[in-house]
């Protein structure tokens, strides 16, 4: 009977720390959604539906494939280095197809466009999935020649105890942030800008009356003069235009300053109170 107490005790404080631990990875998952907002694609990848934050990467050597490939590779980040794992290294290794075993992995890797992002490149994730042994984001690039690239990153738990929020989330900082908007600084101080120049008339008012005040009373005795005919109704004014393949300068021209800004590559986005401006290459290729 005891060696059963223990057997069920045993089991209890197992079934606790896996409850533990899927808690423990649930929190990490809401905490990195938080801090990294995701970005929906079409199904075919081909666009971005609606945009989520776009993040810089901190490390070299993430690889990505061609949307059109079926299967994204997967990337890990350990010990400070994102690596390919055994599908990568057999696709390097020049005599892999003449190892026996090995052959057979080196012949299932796909010979696909590919592209090697690097520290300081730009791009979006558009999901971030719990598993038992780790942390997974799904990352899209932007179109570089009409061309998007995605691959998963994935950040391994450790093997020895359970995951710590705090120093998990500090790992992903090491190799992904989110780039702060354009407009976060600026906004606060045009405000301030708008507040200062609003107070100043305010405050000259009262200096402006005083010379009217101290008039000689003759000029009190002056006929008034007769106030000028109402000016004619104008025309309205021509509403403003633009045409796919205007530049940008041509479009801030005619529209003015937008007011946030979205830059990804070759693509931006000039966010206006009314429409959204997308540029490629400087040229306007879409307005919503």
């Amino acid at each position: 009977m005891k060696f059963y107490r223990t057997l069920a005790g045993a089991i209890l404080f197992v079934a606790a720390s896996v409850a533990g631990n899927a808690q423990e990875v649930a929190s990490i998952q809401q905490k990195l959604i938080a801090q990294y907002p995701l970005t929906k694609a079409t199904a075919d990848r081909s666009d971005i539906v609606t945009a989520g934050a776009v993040l810089v990467l901190e490390k070299d050597n993430l690889l990505m494939y061609t949307t059109t490939t079926s299967i994204p590779p997967v990337n890990t980040y350990k010990n400070g280095r994102i690596s390919q794992g055994v599908f990568s290294a057999a696709k390097k290794c020049k005599f892999c197809a003449f190892v026996p075993g090995v052959s057979s992995v080196a012949a299932q890797v796909p010979n696909v466009d590919q592209r090697t992002f690097v520290a300081g490149e730009k791009f979006w994730v558009t999901g971030i999935e719990a598993h038992d042994d780790g942390i997974v984001f799904d990352l899209l690039s932007d179109a570089f020649n009409d061309v998007r690239y995605y691959s998963q990153l994935k950040f391994p738990f450790p093997k020895d105890s359970a995951p710590q929020a705090d120093a998990f989330m500090s790992e992903v900082a090491e190799v992904i942030k989110v780039q702060p908007s354009d407009d976060s600084n600026g906004s606060g101080n045009d405000a301030k800008q708008s507040q200062a120049g609003g107070a100043a008339p305010a405050q000259s008012a009262p200096a402006a009356a005083a010379p009217a005040a101290a008039a000689p009373a003759t000029q009190s005795a002056m006929a008034p003069i007769p106030p000028p005919p109402p000016p004619a109704d104008a025309p309205p004014p021509a509403p403003k235009t633009i045409a796919k393949g205007q530049t940008r300068e041509v479009v801030v021209a005619i529209l003015g300053q937008p007011s946030k800004v979205v830059k990804l590559g070759s693509k931006e986005i000039d966010v206006y109170p009314d429409m959204k401006v997308t540029f490629v290459n400087n040229k306007v290729t879409d307005v919503e």
